[in-house]
Parts: structure tokens; C-alpha cells; sequence
């Protein structure tokens, strides 16, 4: 807890207090152009100008500068292209300016007499006219790089430093989900699950610092075990833009340390009228069965007799059947040094589904009022069976001889399991909100329900063990692929030698909802200022139940040996012969014949489980001043967090009671940020803020959890007296956007972190077992910087057709370490967790004509994923990974796209190791895979 936190809430409230009065004249901040068509600039009182701005199709333009030429007043569109802007007089001509990236600058002359219409007002396009109710601007040019020209444009008329990926943009890359979407992104890296992207590292921070929002709302995580979002359970094709903001605004929450993450699903008025978009196609992976396939559509329309009213529905699907190959090698300290203790032979076969939709009603009667419902879901299945060889050195003795690496048993154990887990994921968001200008200020609220799900309808395992004991070497010369001596004397493929060891099964619900409620207002209070405040309430109810189930009695064995459940099919990884697969249906005949009478395992079925509650209100208020190219922003956010946790606790005697943990606190986030437009293509941008992130839930609710994995105990302890950690944040950055298109820009960051949280490994014994102890602990200092470069361009002004090649490259370069007050193991200043010093992508593509080519490769350095107290050589690292990805497609007709997309191309495996690359911890490799398909946008 922090020393002075009771001792300020009293002033901590008096300053809501304020602020809410504050709040009456003017109540919350402009938003940024991906959210709602607020003027970017101050806009002085009176009359004004609204407007839509088009491309040739009818697809809104996000990020267009709109500048009245008589007084140099500008603003910018929205994602569906809207602009207000005020104007000099309520009686004349007004002359804009229209300015976007990637097509020519053009002006319109706005009439008198088409000014001040209840109707939405878009502006003439030169020389036509459409109806009664005005015309659009249909602004012309090269646009096959529309993509990048709508991220670059709301990235240049932003206030703070973000990076935006457009639908388009992640259409032309193989990413079939949000995360691997990102990993294009500056400073964004990714962390894996059998070869697919699940959490993000931004900055080189830990996953759970970036708050994921879908349309403005956080998301709840689905895992129980962390804040951080499986970014794998949302398809990719279901979004219009991915936004990372890197430094915040006063009206943004405040837990977003490296990056808050704003997923923007699409709007009917996204585009004029009608529009169907859709995608199918299949798959091919190296090491799937060959049934992968993915398709997904949208339809939207706007009605009405003004098109006031607007429905959208899209929908995705896909399915992957998969074989990764995968060894794990633990690594524990012996009197002769660190030795192998356990290798597990994984032969994965695995189905995973994604299912998602959304959903959008909208009603926009006048250029001032907008009321929306918004939903969307997605579904992720996980469905695995896993044959699994296991050596169990520690069961033996180690002979003399031996070195760090290669080494000889005698006395091992040989085991082999099966086991059956299916992991499904929900997540579902619904919101109403409304927007409505009242004078020359604009209200706007929102209430929202989210809500996500972790359930395993299914963890059985069946586990036989060999009588043999034999002697068995490894050799680590090879350390991706050790020799193992098994492999040639083949004592494992004695079927007859195996005998029913035990069954477990295992089933977990974890349910994370939210309730969120926001109200914001701004208001002009000369032609230079906007003065704004607001207020959020977040309320968060977590639950997690397990239930844990083993059998080693003579009844729970099958009446069949081993050999009766073996299929014909071999099983096989790398070059290592498993033997044959166990057949899957007779796996899932026992489980279901058997679990009912498996012995319920207690303490754990009832010290897994927690619940816990969280309330966060926060309120703002800000100024922004912007004239002459500067704008400036001060402004102070207030936080007050109040959490409750309650957890079983089983004593020696087996007496049941609850454990609660309680902790409140107030904190304050001052806010100053400048950008400095020394031309309306070089933007100096600098802000000074400050951060917040809060201690995952299971790390703050008083219980103890024990897993085991082969012959390894892993033990997790609550601390509910954890303190959040704290980060004052310096940005700084210059950025060039190059016409026709493109961008050059630099990025520094210093963050300077407060009571840094991490996770420390000790070794102890558990219930008369050996086993890992996991406590999470704060570190009282640290700090974490670098910097960011990017550089996008078409090359146009290359002769001829190389005319149509162009560039995407960016690299970051990140440090950072962390200082306890005690030492471990001799050492108190560690690296950050998730932390690679390099980060790179570098895209090379090609478009001309109907032709589109891409070929891409990203890559990061390794990374730190767990500390060992006991031992600086037992620290678990991520090896850094490099991935090649090629796209490529055609134009057949109008509105219908050829494509095909090659993921992975070099088979890169993934790789975690103890201290030192030869001491490989698991090696797992997952093919690539080859994709193809139409693309229908109409």
C-alpha cells in the first residue's frame, strides 16, 4: 500500500468534488478523429460548417485537414469522414481547403445558401450537384495505397503520438488475429502460443501495461491469471482500425503504461449507402491435416428519408487444424551443477475455431445529434489432444562423468500420457451512447457492458508408466535437438511394460465483467481555447472456480492395456519416434466412463478458486490551447480504486475458512502536451504524463495455487498487499510525412516506473514434494526507454514502374531494469520481463495496376520471461524470433480481389532457455502455411 494513501483520500475527493462542479460548463475532452467528429482545433463561437469528405467509391476518409482559408481555422474528419468547423460569418461564402495524404490538396466554395441545414452537410464536389440536401466532396487521385494513406492521415492530425493500422492495411498482410495485426506496428511485439500471436509487448513492457478497448471500452481479460488480453481470441477481418496510443491524454484511462490499445469495429456510415465487403478462402499448414479455411462479411446500409439511420452486420469464421512439434527440457541445480531432471516429448493435434460478429445501429437525424447501440462478440475454441513421452531423470541416479551438457541416469522413468483439453474463450461487448452538440459545446455519454469468459469443458488426462528403469544418456551438442539414448535403445516402445499410473481431470469458469459508465463535455471558451472535464465509473467482478480430480486406485484403470489404445497412426517429433498415437476415441470413452468416480483432490479444488471486485472512478479536466500550428494541453486525472478479493484457505486439519484482501487508493496523473505543426507535414510532438497499472487479480487475492506438470510442482502465492506500479512518462518525437505518401519520424521515451511488479522463483518443498515457488513482489525502482524510428513511403518517384514500389520499416530500440530493496541470489537490478532491446519490421511491396505484392519480416531479440531467486542461471528467457510473411494478389474486375498469403515461410521455431541459449527449456516448431482466397468489396 502506499504510506500516505489513507491520508490523502480526503483530499482526493474534495478535488473530484471540484472537478464534477467544474464539469458543468464543460464537461469532457475533444476526442481523437478515430472516435467522433469534434473540431481539432478551438472552434470560436458561431456559426459553422459540417461536412462528410469521400473518396471516389463512397468510402469515408478519416484524418482530411479542413481549413477555412479566410482564417486559417482547421479541423480534422472522423473515421466516417465528418467534419464541423466553424465559420467566419452566418451569411457568406466559406472557401475550405481540403488536405490528405496520398491524393492532391483541393477547395470547395461552400455558398451561403447551402449553409445552416438540419440535414448532415456535405460539401459540393466541383462542377456537379447532387440533391436537394447538398453534395459530397468526392476527392480523386492515385488510391491504391488507400490503406496507409488513412492510417498516416489520423496519425498526422492527432494530438499525441499513436500509430493507426487500417483494415485495409491488415487485409494485405496474413494476420489472422488482433495481435499478430500489431506486431507491424512501431514498438510492438508479440508473444506466442504454438506459433499463433496471443499478448503484446509494447514498448518493451509487460503484456498486462496495455489496456485493450473495443470502441472505447476496455475489454476484460479472459485468462484469470493476468489484465492482459488473449488478443488471439479476435479474428483480425472484423475491425475498421487498430489504434495504439502511446502517450495518453487527460480523458483516457490511466492503465495503459506502454500503450492503450483501441479496436474499432466498422459504421454503417463508414461508407455511403450500401456497401458489402467479404473474404473466404483456405489453408494449407506444414505441419496441420490440411482442413484450414476462413471467411468473414459485412453488409451495411443507411435509410431513412434523409439517410439518417444506419445498420451494420459482419460476421467471421475460421478454423485451423494443426501438429506442432514440441520438447521441454527442465533444467534443475544437482550437487554436480544444472542438469536435465525431465524431458516431455509433446506431439500436439489441435483444432482451433474463431467465431466473431458485430453489430451497429446508429441514428444521426442532424448534423449535431448521433445516438448509437454498438455490440460485438467472438468466440475462441481450443480443442487438443496431446500424446506426451516423458523421461523422468530425477527418478534415477546421476553418474559420474557427467558435464553441463551430456550426462548419463541410471534407475529413469519412462512415462506416456494422453490428454483431451478443450479451452474456450468468450468475449462480448454491447454499448448505447449519444452525442450531442449543444451551442458551440458537445456532450457525450456512454454506458457499456462488457464481459469475458475462460472455461475448459474438458482437461483429462490418462497416464500409464514402464516398470523398466533403464539407464539413459542425453547429449546437448545439439541444443535445439539433443540426442536422447532412448531413441536407440527403444525401451519406450515396450507397450507391454506400461501399467495404469493414474487419471486426472480438471475443469475451470472464469467470468471478468465490467460495467462501464462515461459522461464528457467540451466547450470553447475563446477562439484559441477549448476547455473540458469528465468523469468514468468502471465497476469489475471477477470469479474464478476449479475443480481438480485424480485416481491412482486399481478400479480406474482401463480394462484395456496399453496396446488396446493405441491407434495405427505413428506419433512422431522431429526425428524422434514416439511410438504409435493413442486413439482419441477410446481416450475420450474412458475419460467420460471414469470421471465421474475420480477422487476429488482436495486442497486444490477449493485454494484454485477466488472472486474479487474492483471500482475505479476516475474524472478529469483539461485545457487545450491551439493557434499558429501549436497546440497545448494541461490537464490532471484522479483515480480512486477500491478492491475486494475473498479465497479459500484450507488449514493443515482441513478446516475450511475464507481469506479476504482489501485495498483502496487514490492516485493523481497530471498531464502536459505539446504538437507542434511547423508545417502541416513536420510535427513536433512532447508530452509529460503519468501511468498506472494495477496488479493482476490472483496476484492481490490471498490464495495459494499448486499445479504439476510431468514430475514438476509449481506453487502460486497472493499478495494482497501489493502495490500498483506508477510510471512518469517523457515522449518526444518528429515526425516528416512525405508527399505523395509517406512518413519519416523519430520517437524517444523515458519511463520511470514505481513499485515495478515481478514474478520470483524460489525452490521449497510442497507437501513433501519439490517444487517451484511463485510469489510476485514489488521492485521499488525502475525505469524503461528508447526510442522508435519509422519510414514509410511510395517510391513514385522512381521511372517507370518501379514507380510502384514502396517501403515500410520501422525499428525499436528498448532498455530498462528494475532494483529491489533485497537481493536475490546476490542480485537486486533485473531486466523487465517481455522486454527485447531490438524490434524490427521491414516490408518491401509492390502496386501497380491490379497487382499488389508484399513481402515482410519481422523480427525481435530475446527477451526475459521468468526470474529464478535462487539461481541467475535458471532465469527463463524467450529466444528472439525472426518470421517471414509474403501476400500477393490481383484485381480480376471491379470489387473482386484474387489473394494469397504465405505465413512463416522460414519455419521458425520457438524457443524458451534456462540463462544460457544451450540449456533449451522447450523447442517447438509449427510450420508455415500457405493461404488463399477472394476478396468481394462492392
Amino acid at each position: 500500500m502506499h504510506v500516505h494513501r489513507f491520508a490523502i483520500r480526503g483530499f482526493a475527493g474534495a478535488s473530484l468534488i471540484a472537478l464534477a462542479v467544474s464539469s458543468v460548463p464543460a464537461c469532457a475532452a475533444p476526442r481523437p478523429v478515430t472516435d467522433a467528429p469534434s473540431p481539432a482545433g478551438a472552434a470560436a463561437p458561431g456559426p459553422t460548417v459540417s461536412g462528410r469528405v469521400y473518396d471516389a467509391t463512397g468510402v469515408a476518409l478519416p484524418g482530411a485537414r479542413i481549413v477555412v482559408e479566410a482564417t486559417g481555422l482547421e479541423t480534422t474528419t472522423n473515421l466516417q469522414g465528418e467534419f464541423t468547423i466553424a465559420a467566419p460569418d452566418a451569411t457568406g461564402d466559406v472557401v475550405l481547403l481540403i488536405d490528405y495524404l496520398g491524393r492532391p490538396r483541393a477547395t470547395r466554395t461552400i455558398a451561403a445558401a447551402e449553409r445552416g441545414r438540419d440535414v448532415s452537410f456535405t460539401l459540393p464536389a466541383a462542377g456537379e450537384n447532387a440533391d436537394g440536401s447538398g453534395t459530397d466532396i468526392v476527392v480523386t487521385g492515385a488510391s491504391l495505397l488507400d490503406n496507409t494513406a488513412r492510417a498516416l492521415n489520423q496519425q498526422r492530425s492527432a494530438d499525441n503520438t499513436i500509430t493507426v493500422i487500417s483494415a485495409d492495411a491488415i487485409g494485405r498482410f496474413p494476420d489472422p488475429n488482433i495481435a499478430e495485426a500489431l506486431q507491424r506496428a512501431p514498438g510492438v511485439g508479440i508473444e506466442r502460443d504454438q506459433g499463433e500471436g496471443r499478448y503484446i509487448n509494447v514498448r518493451g513492457a509487460p503484456s498486462e501495461f496495455s489496456a485493450i478497448s473495443v470502441d472505447g471500452i476496455q475489454i476484460p481479460s479472459v485468462d484469470p491469471t493476468t489484465r492482459a488480453v488473449d488478443l488471439d481470441t479476435l479474428p483480425s477481418d472484423i475491425v475498421a482500425n487498430l489504434e495504439v496510443t502511446k502517450s495518453l491524454l487527460p480523458y483516457q484511462d490511466a492503465d495503459s503504461i506502454a500503450g492503450a490499445v483501441n479496436i474499432t469495429t466498422r459504421s454503417p456510415f463508414d461508407r455511403k449507402g450500401f456497401a458489402l465487403t467479404g473474404m473466404a478462402g483456405a489453408s494449407y499448414n506444414q505441419f496441420g491435416k490440411g482442413s484450414d479455411y476462413r471467411g468473414s462479411g459485412a453488409i451495411s446500409d443507411t435509410f431513412g428519408a434523409d439517410r439518417q439511420f444506419g445498420l451494420l452486420l459482419s460476421g467471421s469464421y475460421s478454423r485451423t487444424h494443426r501438429r506442432p512439434d514440441n520438447v521441454e527440457n527442465t533444467w534443475s541445480a544437482t550437487p554436480a551443477g544444472l542438469r536435465v531432471t525431465e524431458t516431455l516429448f509433446k506431439d500436439y493435434d489441435t483444432k482451433r475455431t474463431r467465431m466473431a460478429g458485430t453489430g451497429a445501429f446508429e441514428w444521426r437525424p442532424s448534423d449535431a445529434t448521433r445516438v448509437w447501440v454498438r455490440g460485438t462478440y467472438a468466440r475462441f475454441e481450443d480443442d487438443e489432444f496431446r500424446d506426451r513421452i516423458g523421461i523422468l531423470w530425477s527418478e534415477g541416479t546421476l553418474q559420474s562423468g557427467s558435464t553441463d551438457r551430456a550426462a548419463t541416469y541410471t534407475n529413469t522413468r519412462i512415462e506416456k500420457q494422453v490428454r483431451h483439453r478443450k479451452q474456450i474463450n468468450e468475449i462480448w461487448t454491447a454499448t448505447v451512447g449519444f452525442e450531442q452538440r449543444l451551442g458551440e459545446g458537445t456532450i457525450r455519454g456512454d454506458v457499456a457492458y462488457s464481459e469475458s469468459s475462460q472455461t475448459y469443458p474438458r482437461r483429462d488426462e490418462l497416464l500409464f508408466r514402464s516398470s523398466l528403469r533403464p539407464t539413459l544418456s542425453y547429449n546437448f551438442a545439439n541444443a535445439n535437438l539433443p540426442t536422447y539414448s532412448l531413441f536407440t535403445t527403444n525401451e519406450h516402445l515396450q507397450t507391454g511394460t506400461y501399467a495404469f499410473r493414474e487419471n486426472t481431470y480438471r475443469s475451470n469458469t472464469t467470468k471478468n465483467d465490467e460495467l462501464t459508465a462515461a459522461i464528457r463535455m467540451d466547450l470553447p471558451a475563446n477562439e484559441t481555447i477549448t476547455l473540458s472535464s469528465g468523469g468514468k465509473y468502471r465497476e469489475r467482478h471477477i470469479s474464478a472456480d476449479e475443480e481438480r480430480f485424480r485416481d491412482r486406485r486399481a478400479s480406474a484403470a482401463p480394462s484395456q492395456t496399453l496396446a488396446g489404445f493405441l491407434s495405427d497412426e505413428e506419433s512422431r517429433n522431429f526425428d524422434y519416434n514416439l511410438g504409435n498415437r493413442i486413439d482419441t476415441g477410446l481416450a475420450d470413452a474412458y475419460f467420460d466412463a471414469t470421471k465421474a468416480a475420480s477422487e476429488r483432490r482436495l486442497p486444490q479444488s477449493l485454494t484454485a478458486d477466488y472472486t474479487a471486485e474492483e471500482q475505479i472512478l476516475g474524472m478529469f479536466g483539461m485545457a487545450k490551447y491551439m493557434k499558429d500550428g501549436t497546440t497545448l494541453i494541461a490537464g490532471l486525472r484522479v483515480e480512486t480504486t477500491n478492491f475486494k478479493s475473498q479465497a479459500p484457505v484450507v488449514s493443515r486439519t482441513g478446516v475450511v475458512s475464507m481469506a479476504s484482501g482489501k485495498s483502496g487508493y487514490v492516485d493523481f496523473f497530471p498531464n502536459l502536451t505539446l504538437r507542434q505543426a511547423f508545417t502541416p507535414n513536420v510535427i513536433l510532438r512532447a508530452a509529460l504524463s503519468r501511468a498506472i497499472n494495477r496488479p493482476n487479480f490472483p496476484q492481490l487475492a490471498p490464495r495459494v495455487l499448486e499445479t504439476t506438470e510431468g514430475n514438476t510442482v509449481r506453487v502460486e502465492f497472493g499478495a494482497p498487499g501489493l502495490d500498483p506500479t506508477l510510471s512518469n512518462n517523457v515522449d518526444a518525437g518528429l515526425e516528416y510525412y512525405i508527399r505523395p505518401l509517406g512518413v519519416i519520424s523519430v520517437n524517444g521515451f523515458y519511463k520511470d516506473l514505481t513499485d515495478y511488479r515481478y514474478t520470483v522463483n524460489s525452490t521449497g518443498v510442497y507437501q513433501g514434494l519439490p517444487a517451484i515457488f511463485s510469489r510476485p513482489v514489488n521492485a521499488r525502482q525502475g525505469k524503461l526507454y528508447g526510442v522508435e524510428v519509422n519510414w514509410q513511403q511510395q517510391l513514385s518517384f522512381l521511372p517507370g514502374l518501379l514507380g510502384g514500389f514502396g517501403v515500410f520499416a520501422n525499428y525499436t530500440y528498448t532498455r530498462g531494469d528494475a532494483q529491489f530493496d533485497a537481493a536475490y541470489a546476490g542480485r537486486s537490478r533485473f531486466a523487465l520481463p517481455g522486454q527485447s532491446k531490438h524490434m524490427w519490421n521491414a516490408s518491401v511491396f509492390y502496386e501497380r495496376g491490379p497487382v499488389n505484392l508484399r513481402v515482410a519480416y519481422t523480427k525481435r531479440s530475446d527477451y526475459l520471461d521468468e526470474i529464478n531467486a535462487d539461481n541467475p542461471a535458471l532465469d527463463l528467457y524467450w529466444e528472439g524470433r525472426g518470421q517471414l510473411d509474403v501476400t500477393g494478389s490481383v484485381q480480376l474486375m471491379k470489387g473482386i480481389n484474387l489473394f494469397a498469403e504465405g505465413k512463416n515461410l522460414t519455419n521458425t521455431a520457438g524457443v524458451r532457455y534456462f540463462g544460457e541459449r544451450y540449456r533449451v527449456y522447450e523447442y517447438e516448431k509449427f510450420g508455415y502455411t500457405l493461404f488463399g482466397g477472394v476478396r468481394v468489396k462492392l
